[in-house]
């Protein structure tokens, strides 16, 4: 092994004694009590209560809106293991755009998230991932006992993180954040357009 391949190794596992005792920590919070926010949905009106179905643990993906070409990345990958994840607690996908605009969007990816619209309200001001941060991408954790609601963690999303499993594929390439952005789409031109090519998207 050369040294660059030692110390990655090294380094690796130092990030990964960590995480085990983020985690142990994370297991061990108890949270704060909120109170039952409202939400909009294509159904109608609905609570953060009314979100947990019938589980006592819920996650909320803070989704930041169809506009969004990194959070649209973030919740590609959370949909391939969304089973795993319902398994556990109640999954919903909460972002300010309109319900009908948000299914709209998920049909489009595939998503199979249960939706619900913030609309940009007390909600996101009160219980943003991190404290000041507005509509950020990321992910709150909520328990209930009976009719009380506790925040138990959070974690806000950001390009390189460890939510996205693509960024650690494409960093171990050797591509970063500062020289990849995600796209909708992935459309390369042909060499020759068979059609002639008018009116070709940037």
């Amino acid at each position: 092994m050369s040294d660059t391949d030692t110390d990655i190794a090294a380094l690796e596992m130092q990030i990964y004694e960590m995480t085990m005792r983020l985690n142990e920590l994370r297991r061990a919070a108890t949270g704060h009590e909120i109170r039952n926010y409202k939400f909009a949905t294509q159904a109608g009106e609905t609570s953060l209560l009314e979100l947990f179905g019938d589980r006592d643990t819920l996650l909320l993906i803070h989704n930041m809106g169809q506009g969004c070409r990194y959070c649209t990345l973030w919740a590609d990958g959370f949909n391939g293991f969304l089973p795993h994840l319902e398994s556990a607690m109640s999954v919903v996908l909460v972002s300010r755009d309109p319900p009908e605009l948000q299914r709209q969007f998920a049909n489009s990816r595939g998503w199979r998230f249960r939706l619900a619209s913030h609309g940009g309200g007390d909600y996101m001001t009160e219980q943003s991932v991190q404290e000041g941060a507005g509509n950020a991408p990321g992910a709150v954790v909520y328990t209930r006992q009976g009719d009380i609601i506790r925040r138990k963690n959070a974690a806000i999303f950001g390009p390189g993180d460890s939510f996205c499993s693509a960024w650690n594929l494409l960093a171990m390439a050797g591509v970063g954040e500062d020289t990849w952005t995600p796209q909708f789409a992935y459309w390369r031109r042909p060499a020759q357009m068979d059609d002639g090519g008018e009116n070709l998207p940037d």
